[in-house]
């Protein structure tokens, strides 16, 4: 074992710092984008305070296709837009906007869900005081939703760290590439194994930290 960890440990280290690093940057620009579709959807939706059925039914349209693509598909698909947009299609770099692409519209989608189990009469309510939509949406829906919309993200990051490892198939880094290029392709299964292991301690760490944020933020 002593031998595995000397002879692995920095590469798995590197692995696990660069998994982290794709699934932070995409993380934050995923929200930065799926938060306001998510509210806009709510907004334009039938009976929403701007209902528009032309926006609503193309938005509602760009998400369902988007979130129809398997991960892996969407990264070839949009290969040469990423090279365009980024200059280059391998490494941490080349990856981040694809996984953008296919996270951005998981969140609106997984955020839409959330601020809809708010009730509607405490919505109702605060409009009946004549406080404006935005207001409402920020210090009201937002905030009455906060802890569907944790879950939500904490869904959304696991479904991230899986597709940052499919990402190692076209070498973007990570543990997806090390358990590829060395698990499979060199035949090398105690790497692989190692690369399972601490995804699934990611993903163990993450749903508990959610789930335990989320009732705080539900007591609140």
């Amino acid at each position: 074992m002593s031998n595995f960890f000397s002879e692995w440990g920095e590469t798995l280290w590197t692995g696990f710092l660069e998994t982290l690093e794709m699934t932070a940057i995409t993380l934050v620009i995923a929200i930065v984008i799926g938060l306001p579709l998510a509210i806009l959807l709510i907004l334009t939706r039938s009976g929403g305070q701007a209902e528009n059925k032309v926006v609503y039914t193309l938005l509602n349209w760009v998400i369902n296709i988007l979130r129809s693509l398997p991960f892996i598909i969407l990264l070839f698909l949009i290969l040469p837009f990423t090279k365009l947009v980024v200059g280059t299609t391998i490494g941490v770099k080349g990856v981040i906007l694809p996984l953008v692409f296919f996270t951005a519209p998981y969140i609106a989608r997984l955020m839409e869900s959330a601020l809809l189990e708010v009730d509607r009469g405490v919505i109702e309510a605060y409009q009946a005081m004549g406080i404006s939509t935005t207001k409402i949406i920020w210090n009201v829906i937002i905030r009455e939703a906060r802890s569907g919309i944790i879950l939500g993200l904490t869904i959304a990051t696991i479904g991230l760290i899986g597709a940052t490892a499919m990402a190692g198939l076209v070498g973007a880094g990570g543990l997806g590439t090390i358990a590829y290029q060395y698990g499979f392709q060199r035949f090398e299964p105690t790497v692989m194994y190692a690369t399972i292991v601490i995804l699934i301690i990611m993903v163990q760490l993450l749903q508990s930290l959610g789930n335990v944020l989320a009732r705080r933020l539900k007591k609140d």
